[in-house]
């Protein structure tokens, strides 16, 4: 089984070609794996992801290099089988995007080392976007602009982008971007006048092609700068998502889409106001209802029981959340002797807090594991408070009821 003649090195362009199948096999169920003697499908590599379309009826969904070996086509519906011969068509949309990204990758990699001497250690071309990691020190929102904007000036430029085959030894002589570890000659890609890179990938044949390059975000990741970038089809697309989204907050807030960011920043600050106040009020409603508790606790001489002279407040609330019933507990457990046994049921579930105030008795802890069992859940925390819950909400009240129980009789035994 001899090698691929790769045609997609001498044009990236090329999307229909026709060849002859040496070799198939069946590697799944409806799949097949074909081998060719020449193909202009890109298999997955470098960054880049592969391509699809077509080999006569069947449909290219996979590509895989297999260096020496050639490349694998992953095939599904009627495969070709050896010695036949087919027309293959590269779905030129997904080229298309392809060229863009790893052109534009090239363009904005040479920027950040034209104007911060910062080299690029890895790239991804993901599904909407693509990744760099550069060697950028200090990295900021103006350096990122600057490499973006003289990468744009040179796509703008519309220079010409063309491949050399070198030797080891002449590519010794040229400023090449980066090193290549691949033995023999070099595929070089050649951005006029500005960058000089070892690739294998598919490129435009001028910047023109590339249309522009965004950066979305950028972020320290690893000890490097990771930038994320979209370029030609997919900067539209990004743009276009972007800016419906910009225009849905504006419209929220009956403002321009420029003053959209400003509005949204002062309403969370007027929120985190707002909140702050409702805290507080959470707070002093829990103390008022506190008090009201542990006053018919008191009456009713500690609720279910009051070894010790401990006040109980022994409660099953409907709706109410996790937050409100452990700060509830709290503004209970703040007056002396207390102890809070607390249960809620909202939506198919339970919600236990159990409190003591710390000059009161019991194990908080050790009833919260019998409440859970009881409910079938799980719980846990310290002697002076723990939480938990379960999905028996039937069985919520008697389990309420069994700790105050089990706190009336423990209390008595000490």
């Amino acid at each position: 089984m001899g090698t691929t003649e790769r045609l997609y090195y001498s044009d990236s362009h090329l999307t229909e070609f026709d060849a002859v199948v040496v070799a198939a096999n069946e590697i799944a169920p409806g799949r097949a794996g074909l081998q060719l003697d020449r193909t202009a499908f890109y298999p997955t590599g470098g960054g880049q992801p592969h391509d699809t379309g077509t080999l006569g009826g069947a449909r290219v969904v996979d590509c895989i290099d297999r260096e020496a070996e050639g490349v694998l086509h992953v095939v599904e519906g009627a495969a070709p089988v050896v010695g036949a011969r087919v027309e293959g068509r590269v779905d030129w949309a997904r080229r298309l995007e392809h060229i863009q990204q790893h052109t534009g990758q090239h363009t904005l990699s040479q920027s950040f080392v034209r104007l911060f001497d910062a080299p690029t250690r890895s790239f991804r071309m993901l599904e909407r976007v693509c990744e760099i990691d550069v060697e950028l020190e200090e990295p900021c929102d103006e350096k990122i602009e600057q490499a973006v904007d003289l990468a744009n000036r040179i796509v703008w430029e519309d220079r010409a982008v063309k491949v050399l085959d070198v030797t080891r030894k002449d590519a010794a002589r040229l400023p090449l971007r980066k090193d290549s570890a691949r033995e023999g000659g070099l595929r070089v890609v050649e951005i006029e006048d500005f960058d000089l890179s070892p690739c294998g990938g598919t490129h435009a044949k001028t910047t023109g092609e590339v249309g522009v390059i965004l950066a979305r975000s950028w972020e320290r990741a690893k000890g490097l700068t990771r930038i994320e970038f979209a370029a030609g089809v997919r900067a539209v697309a990004d743009y276009r998502l972007a800016n419906r989204a910009a225009r849905a907050v504006a419209a929220a807030f009956s403002v321009a889409r420029e003053d959209a960011a400003e509005q949204a920043a002062r309403l969370v600050e007027e929120n985190k106001g707002l909140a702050r106040s409702v805290r507080a009020l959470e707070e002093s409603a829990a103390k008022m209802e506190a008090a009201e508790l542990i006053a018919e606790a008191s009456r009713a001489g500690g609720g279910a029981g009051s070894g010790g002279g401990s006040k109980v407040v022994a409660r099953v609330f409907e709706g109410r959340g996790a937050d409100s019933l452990k700060r509830l507990a709290s503004a209970i457990t703040s007056h002396e002797g207390a102890v809070a046994l607390l249960g809620a049921r909202e939506g198919g579930e339970t919600r236990l807090v159990f409190a003591r105030a710390a000059d009161a008795s019991g194990d908080m802890s050790a009833l919260m594991r019998e409440a859970c069992a009881a409910v079938g859940g799980r719980g846990g925390g310290r002697p002076e408070m723990a939480q938990g819950g379960g999905r028996g909400v039937e069985q919520l009240p008697a389990a309420i009821e069994a700790a105050a129980r089990r706190l009336a009789e423990t209390s008595s035994e000490s």
